[in-house]
């Protein structure tokens, strides 16, 4: 159980609800109201989600607080721009430019009035940054030089995203940690990565990453046949796609795939290869912060499809984050979970599961996951229980990082909805969620994923479980 000494109760923030609704009353409501301690504050997106309001007003309405009205997010980075870190790098002209947030720099609005009540902050960034499904992308990006390090695919495409191997787009990164880390009176930074990997990009759907001039010289120089790899990923990349139309064959979709995988080893290799590089990219990043300043802490918000995906949770083990992180902080959004594991487990069911049932399959992959909750055809509506789903993810993950650091656990509240009849968010299940994590082991929690699409009503949910612990 934490003390109140290690009190760690954080809400994760974006900028324009400062704008909306002032800093000083919402600080005194954070703190009077609901117990809360740290601030994790977007500063840099182009995801509605991330920066903006309620991204699933259209279909839920709008939160008991701040401005009911759309945002025309623009995106892009809401601190101050100081070309001095940004030298060795193309992108140079990054700053967002919306009306509402112009020549504004959140950090400094916030942090002398955090401090004056005792709270901590910590800059909430995640990559990817730009056309997210689901997270309510921006329109466009704004930013010159951005499409030459896009990401090149299989078939020698531009793709959607940059190339994480690109260093000019790795600079990049290294540079806003810099900054943040110099810059500001700040307790550290939450970073988070959502990439998927080339074998999941495939089973998704999507075309195989990434081929670009710079992941082909990084490869050769590891001694990988990139033009084997090539071949290696078509035959794949039909194989699949095959599958996923419906096509039958001789010994089913599963061998068919594990067959084809078997005949090209290098899909393997190249995966082991760009995960590792991806890897490297949150080491890196905990490097610079930790040059920068070594008290500075680097939190990892960890994707729920690390603990929903086999592959995923074989590949990002919690001992090994352990080591590039001082606290980790697991996504578990129960009442919106239902949705995100169906979706994976559809995606699943279109290729390696395509010969078995959900409802066949479902008891059998929540013995591989370590999950106990309701039958596929009720999880939608029901979502995942706070009790056994944060709970039993929380204890996984002390258990994962053996002590080394603390977990704080990523409490959905209102986590944006995607059907009509997907479970509702409400302050029995945060309440359950908060006792859950402490219950497990949890050192704190954060609400998420973005106090402007929360409803008070359910954050007090939180703030009464804080009251049963002692801890408000």
């Amino acid at each position: 159980m934490a003390s109140q000494s290690e009190k760690f109760v954080g809400i994760q923030i974006s900028p324009i609800s400062f704008i909306d609704e002032g800093v000083e009353p919402l600080l005194d409501m954070f703190e009077n109201r609901f117990g809360i301690n740290v601030l994790l504050i977007g500063t840099i997106s182009w995801l509605g989600l991330k920066v903006g309001r309620r991204i699933s007003w259209e279909l839920e309405g709008w939160p008991d607080h701040g401005k009911p009205e759309p945002y025309n997010l623009r995106g892009g980075s809401y601190i101050r721009h100081r070309p001095e870190y940004y030298r060795n790098t193309p992108i140079t002209n990054f700053t967002a430019d919306d009306p509402e947030l112009a020549g504004k720099d959140i950090l400094e609005m916030v942090i002398p009035a955090a401090r004056k009540r005792g709270m901590k902050i910590y800059p909430e960034v995640m990559e990817p940054l730009f056309k997210y499904a689901g997270h309510g992308s921006a329109n466009n990006v704004f930013i010159p030089n951005l499409p030459q390090l896009l990401e090149v695919d299989v078939f020698g495409r531009t793709s959607q995203e940059p190339c994480i191997n690109n260093p000019g787009y790795r600079n990049w990164w290294k540079s806003i940690m810099e900054d943040y880390a110099r810059s500001y009176d700040i307790d550290g930074i939450m970073w988070c990565n959502e990439r998927r990997s080339p074998i999941d990009n495939v089973l998704a759907g999507n075309a195989p990453n990434c081929f670009c001039p710079t992941c082909r010289r990084e490869a050769l120089e590891r001694g990988i046949d990139v033009e084997r790899v090539i071949i290696a990923f078509k035959n794949f990349y039909d194989v699949v796609q095959r599958a996923r139309r419906g096509e039958t064959f001789v010994d089913g979709a599963l061998i068919e795939i594990l067959r084809c995988i078997y005949f090209n080893p290098e899909i393997l290799l190249w995966e082991r290869y760009w995960v590792e590089r991806n890897k490297d990219m949150d080491r890196e990043l905990y490097g610079i912060v930790k040059w920068c300043n070594s008290d500075l802490e680097f939190g990892l918000n960890v994707w729920n499809r690390n603990h929903f995906n086999p592959l995923r949770k074989a590949q990002w083990p919690w001992a090994e984050m352990a080591t590039w992180s001082d606290w980790v902080k697991p996504i578990t959004y129960q009442h919106q979970s239902g949705g995100i594991y169906t979706n994976e487990m559809n995606m699943l069911h279109k290729s390696v599961l395509r010969d078995v049932t959900p409802e066949e399959m479902t008891p059998i992959m929540y013995k591989f996951l370590g999950l106990n909750e309701a039958p596929w055809n009720e999880l939608v509506q029901k979502g995942l229980d706070p009790d056994t789903y944060v709970y039993g993810q929380c204890a996984d993950a002390v258990r994962g990082v053996d002590g080394k650091v603390p977990v704080y656990m990523g409490i959905g509240v209102d986590a944006p909805r995607s059907r009509a009849d997907q479970a509702v968010c409400t302050p029995d299940i945060v309440r359950r969620s908060v006792l859950a994590t402490y219950a497990a082991g949890g050192k704190g929690v954060v609400y998420s994923p973005s106090y402007a699409g929360m409803n008070l009503t359910n954050l007090d949910g939180g703030a009464q479980a804080l009251k049963e612990l002692g801890l408000m």
